[in-house]
């Protein structure tokens, strides 16, 4: 009998593995079949989770590792703090590596005939143990490698905001061409509706602004950035209808007036609890929780958008020629034609210009990583607790100066065909 359970035990063990291995297997190719960007997105979007649960939850299993423990107490932090933020940058280390190394590795693929083309498309079933293999291994280097990632990404993170706003400005003014080009005069109501709606929410947002972060006379500092706020975007958005100003509509300026409203109310959210200016500090816990939604879906949203459409749009990164390429609204989200796997196992060949730059595609995913390490930490100064997201400072000044820049850039994309009339900007 012992001896009939012994050779029973490594053939059940056998078989569950070999079954666990076809389900990753099946599941990969099918959610690829689908998309091959689906695919890529939905790996961001689990290493995302798995962040989040480490961060809150990993301390004992943290504790048991003697490299990492080692170094626990030359950090005047909390332990569990410290503990939740190795977690974070040793998952997105590792997810940088993956999509990182397949940004490289496709650089200057042009047509779907070479045979890099297969790695970005094939390969699923290795592709996602490779994945899980870069997620591991950063849990097996000392933690000097992860602080040195932590500082870096840092910088990775400013240049992902830095994407973000040039692809919000030209969704803005891709949104109002597409809307005003069409024939029915249902679609130019919609764009006063969408106008005025961006406008009095924006206003109001503002109102309550001064209401929260100004509970007393001297809070200098939020009148300063909530002021700048209302005076900026009202500026932008008299000169977008500007007779000088070429192909100005109060549309996008209405849509980025609400962004940058909201971005200043993200950043007077994320002053510490302690600050007497931060009225609202007693809901504190709430917000955060909220916030830590809100940025996480708002990150993914941005890193899907991002990699969606930025490739397929003729000025962001293009690989093709511009008489081949759509514009940023007319392109399919998810284009079946290029992002088949040969798509039936028979295959047929694929040929033909790529429809979107792969390897900026994964450069995207590398910086959104690096981004969401630091909202989930703090931008690594180590001030939050477990309720706490995207808290301090520095937080604070990344999303002003977020702010402050898409401000700018708008403000030249309106001003800069007046200023430099001998220059084509597709006006």
């Amino acid at each position: 009998m012992g001896m009939a359970m012994s050779c029973i035990g490594p053939l059940v063990g056998s078989c569950c593995a070999t079954m666990a291995c076809q389900a990753c297997q099946c599941c990969a190719v099918g959610i690829a079949n689908v998309s091959a960007r689906v695919a890529y997105c939905t790996m961001f979007l689990l290493s995302m989770i798995l962040s989040w649960i480490l961060r809150d939850y990993a301390q004992p299993m943290m504790e048991k590792i003697p490299w990492i423990v080692r170094s626990a107490a030359s950090y005047k932090i909390d332990s569990d703090v410290w503990y939740g933020q190795q977690a974070v940058y040793r998952v997105a280390f590792g997810n940088f590596v993956f999509f990182m190394a397949l940004c490289l590795s496709l650089i200057g693929v042009k047509d779907r005939s070479e045979p890099r083309d297969k790695l970005h498309h094939g390969a699923w079933t290795l592709k996602f143990l490779a994945w899980i293999v870069c997620i591991v291994m950063p849990f097996f280097l000392p933690n000097p490698v992860l602080e040195l990632f932590a500082f870096f990404a840092r910088f990775g993170s400013g240049f992902f905001l830095i994407i973000q706003v040039v692809i919000l400005l030209d969704f803005a003014a891709a949104w109002n061409e597409s809307w005003a080009s069409k024939e029915s005069e249902k679609w130019l109501y919609a764009l006063l509706a969408v106008t005025v709606a961006c406008f009095t929410g924006s206003l109001t947002l503002i109102g309550l602004l001064y209401q929260w972060y100004r509970p007393h006379g001297d809070c200098s500092l939020n009148i300063f950035f909530i002021t700048f706020t209302l005076l900026g975007c009202f500026a932008f958005s008299v000169v977008s209808i500007h007779p000088a100003v070429k192909g100005g509509s109060l549309m996008p300026s209405a849509v980025i007036t609400a962004y940058c409203v909201y971005l200043c109310y993200s950043a007077l959210s994320s002053e510490p609890a302690s600050y007497v200016c931060n009225g609202i500090a007693d809901h504190n816990a709430q917000m955060t929780r909220s916030a830590l939604t809100m940025g996480m879906i708002t990150t993914l949203f941005s890193v899907v958008y991002s990699a969606l459409r930025a490739g397929s749009n003729a000025s962001f990164f293009s690989v093709v020629d511009d008489e081949n390429q759509g514009t940023l609204l007319s392109a399919p989200a998810v284009d079946d034609s290029d992002d088949e796997e040969g798509m039936t196992r028979g295959g047929g060949s694929r040929s033909g210009p790529v429809e979107y730059n792969y390897s900026f595609f994964h450069l995207i995913f590398a910086l959104a990583t690096m981004y969401t390490a630091m909202l989930m930490t703090g931008w690594a100064n180590g001030a939050m607790g477990q309720s706490e997201i995207d808290v301090g400072w520095t937080s604070v000044w990344v999303k002003i100066l977020s702010q402050w820049t898409t401000i700018g850039l708008y403000s030249w994309t309106l001003v800069a065909p007046a200023l430099m009339p001998d220059r084509d900007f597709g006006y």
